[in-house]
This record gives structure tokens, sequence and C-alpha cells, in this order.
């Protein structure tokens, strides 16, 4: 039988604080406690609207401010150049039990997760056009194929839209989908990666068996795993995340908003960093290019087996194929277009994020060097504010400015937005003379030497060379 009698101790800090029980041994001593702090949760955490303090007197200023943290914090990423799997197989799981019939995400759980699935399609191939997908659902105990492996986008988003005329009932069943999410990505090739995200608004899940043996059988096929939540942490998920990314378990999330929800979603279109040596090795891989051709009478392509004017023959054994990117039917052959390969090096050699500029330094531009917007007027020489710092509490510039550390041009947060989320270059580094350009990149290399080096110890690559080769 428990032992009833323990001594309670009140805390002293706020309600969000544990509260501490301590048992008396027959002996009479306490046990020990741990000094080891306790990892706060991240829904410990949460800042609330009521909690921002808005003076009556500058409400207009630091809602601007607000809105600005709001689109810089989506751009404090990992600058390192890190050797990245940019040939990815991923297969999305949605939960379509009961449980998303639930109203604290409008308009339902269930719609809004059809949404943020067709957004995270879109963008999943628009950051790596030379990948494949597949989509997979979870509803009444068992495991349910949306979508095959494909790397047609409007497939999938057309797959995905049907669910809106069903609603959601059942339980989900976490091991059937893992299962059949293995299935799928096991006879993918070795030179890519193998992934799941899953969107899970469950509490339970109805498996048939041990779910730890899935568990097992992921890592030893090296499939990744990360689970956005919204109901609560479980905790089979975070085991699962932690045990199929080396002991990170920072790929699972739990929503706390229809915002939080979607950021945390779209983080998954990033390559993730490869970790095994193995897989790390350098290797060759074949590919084909081939040119668009148009014809006079319409002929089935390969593929699909849909007449059509238009589309691509393989390199290799001439077939038609309609879409790119895609494997021939035929020969097996990758074919894609320059363009696709273009696009996904970026993750490889990331833009350098822009700094923060003070009101010292903000005295040589008064517009964006990009789009001509007009900055703020730095204040006189001799005011009080002359002298603050660049960041601000809320990690926005104090003026508003945000320089390229190559370049040294100003630009605004929407130009810094663009340029780090769409164009992947910088304006000002772009429009160099060739000879400007030379001096920039060898000064840079110089200063940049020492921070590459810290960065990517802390990453746990050793030697920078390494991190520069495409798989």
């Amino acid at each position: 039988m428990a032992d009833s009698d323990s001594d309670y101790i009140a805390s002293s800090g706020d309600e969000a604080g544990a509260h501490i029980v301590s048992k008396k041994s027959r002996g009479g001593k306490g046990s020990k406690k741990s000094n080891k702090p306790r990892e706060r949760e991240r829904w410990e955490e949460v800042q609330r609207a009521w909690d921002v303090g808005l003076e009556d007197d500058n409400i207009e200023s630091t809602v601007a401010e607000l809105l600005e943290a709001g689109k810089k914090r989506r751009l404090l990423k990992d600058e390192t150049p890190l050797q990245r799997g940019i040939i990815r197989h991923l297969v999305l799981i949605l939960d379509l039990s009961i449980a998303m019939t639930e109203k604290d995400l409008r308009p339902t759980r269930y719609l809004l997760s059809i949404r943020y699935a067709c957004d995270f399609v879109r963008e999943y191939f628009e950051q790596n056009p030379i990948s494949q997908l597949a989509v997979i659902g979870m509803r009444d105990g068992l495991a349910i194929r949306i979508s095959d492996m494909s790397g047609n986008p409007i497939y999938h988003i057309e797959q995905i839209e049907k669910l809106r005329l069903d609603d959601p009932a059942g339980s989900p069943s976490l091991q059937n989908a893992l299962e059949m999410a293995r299935a799928a990505l096991f006879h993918t090739p070795s030179h890519g990666t193998r992934e799941a995200v899953i969107i899970y608004g469950a509490l339970w899940s109805a498996d048939p068996g041990d779910i730890h043996d899935t568990i097992r059988s992921l890592v030893t096929d090296k499939i990744r795993v990360s689970i956005v939540g919204l109901a609560a942490q479980v905790s089979i998920c975070k085991e699962l995340v932690k045990r199929t990314n080396g002991g990170d378990a920072s790929s699972y999330h739990v929503a706390l908003n229809e915002v939080h929800f979607r950021e945390k979603l779209l983080e998954a279109t990033t390559p993730p960093i490869t970790r095994s040596q193995k897989v790390s090795a350098n290797g060759l891989l074949m590919m084909g290019f081939p040119s668009r051709i148009v014809e006079r009478t319409a002929s089935l392509c390969a593929c699909h087996s849909i007449p059509s004017k238009g589309g691509y023959l393989c390199s290799r054994c001439s077939t038609k194929v309609c879409t790119l990117p895609s494997e021939c039917p035929a020969c097996g052959l990758t074919l894609i277009l320059s363009t696709h390969l273009a696009r996904s090096y970026h993750h490889l050699f990331p833009l350098r994020n822009w700094l923060e500029v003070s009101w010292t330094d903000a005295q040589k531009s008064t517009h964006c060097f990009s789009c001509h917007k007009v900055f703020p007027v730095p204040p006189k020489e001799g005011a009080a504010n002359i002298n603050a710092p660049a960041k601000t509490g809320h990690n926005t510039s104090v003026s508003s400015r945000y320089t390229c550390p190559d370049c040294g041009q100003h630009f605004c947060v929407d130009c810094d937005v663009f340029c780090h989320e769409t164009l992947y270059n910088c304006p000002g580094c772009q429009s160099l003379s060739e000879e400007t350009k030379q001096k920039t990149k060898s000064r840079g290399k110089r200063k940049k030497r020492s921070d590459t080096t810290v960065a990517a110890t802390a990453n746990g690559v050793e030697n920078s060379a390494d991190v520069m080769v495409i798989d």
C-alpha cells in the first residue's frame, strides 16, 4: 500500500512551478533533492497577448515593432554550410480520427490540417524540387493511403483536397501508419533521405502490436520522424522522435495556435543535416536533363498513360513523360531540369544572416537599397537614444535597418525576409563589379573562416571541407 503520509512543500514561485512532495523513509531521513534544474516545457513559456506591455503614448511604434519581430523571427536560422540531403523521400501522415473534430484550432483541427497540408506540399516542392512525397491518413484504427510516392505537387494537393468530403472518425493507429510509411520508403534509393512527418491531434493510439518494435525497425531503416501535435505532449511521440533522430527530440512540437502550427509544420521543408559518416560519403548519381517536345498528334505518356501533345523524352531511352522531375518508367533514370538542381543548392550554401544597424551607423542611408523604402530619420547628435544598442528586446533593429556583412548595404525588414526566403541572394552583393566582388569575397572569407570553424564544431562537423560535398 502506498504511503500517504507525505510532507507537502509549497513552492514560492508562480502557479506554473512544480510542487515538490518529499517522502520520509522509516529511518526518519528525508530523500536527497536533485540540484539539477528542471527543463521547462514549451507550454510553460507561453507569452499571452495581455502580457505584452503597451504604453498609451507609444502604441503605434510598439505594434510596428512586434510585427517586425514576427517577420525577423523566421530568419534566425543557422547559416553554417552543412551537408544536407537535397534528394528527399518523405511521407506525410495526417490524423483523420475523431480527435480532429475539436474546434480549439479554427475552424476545426481537421479542416485546418488539410489546408496546412496543402501549403506544406507546395512549400516542400518549392524548397526541394527533386524530391518525392507520399501522403498517408489514420482513421478507424487503420492506415489509409491517400497518394503514392510522386514528385508532382498537383497530384498530392488534389488527393488531400478530396478529404474535405469526408468526416474524421474512429481512432488513429500510429503503428499502422508508421508500418505503411516504412513500406513506402523501403525501396527508395540510398542516396536520398527517408523521412516521415506526422500531424497528430489525438492523445491515444489504437495499435495492434508493440509499437516499440516498429520504432526499432525505423531506426534500423534510418527513417527520421518529425511530429507536430495539436493537443498536448504524448510520451510515445517524444520517444519516437528522439530515437529516430539520434537522441534529438527537437523535431517534436506541440502547436500553441494556428500561426505556431503552420510555422512548425513548414520547418520540415528544410532538408535535414546528414549525420552518418557512411551516408555522407562522396558518390555519383546519374541524372538525365531532357528537353521539352511538342507533337502534332497526342500520344500516351509512360508515367500516367494519358494522351498529351507535350512532354519530355528520356535522354537515355526516349520514353515520354509528362512532368518533371520524375523517374523514367522504362529505364529508371532520374529526369530533372537544370533549374530544379539550382534551386536545391541554397540549402547547401545559405545566405548569411543580416545584422542590425545602430543609430550611429544609420547616418549613411536614408532608404532601402533594394526597394527604396524610406527609413526613419536618425536622432540628432546628443539625443538620449543615439547610443542605444542596435538590437532591441524583440530582436529587431532599433533603426529599422539591416546590413549585409559582405557588401555593407542597408535593407528594410521586408527585403530581408524576401531575400532569405525567396531570392536566396543579396542584391547588394550581386550589383558589385567583379573586381569589387573579389575583394569583398576575400575579406569576408578571412572573417568568416574562424566563425565557420566554431559553428561547424558545435554541429558535430570536424572538417569544414566536408560540409560542401553534395551527395
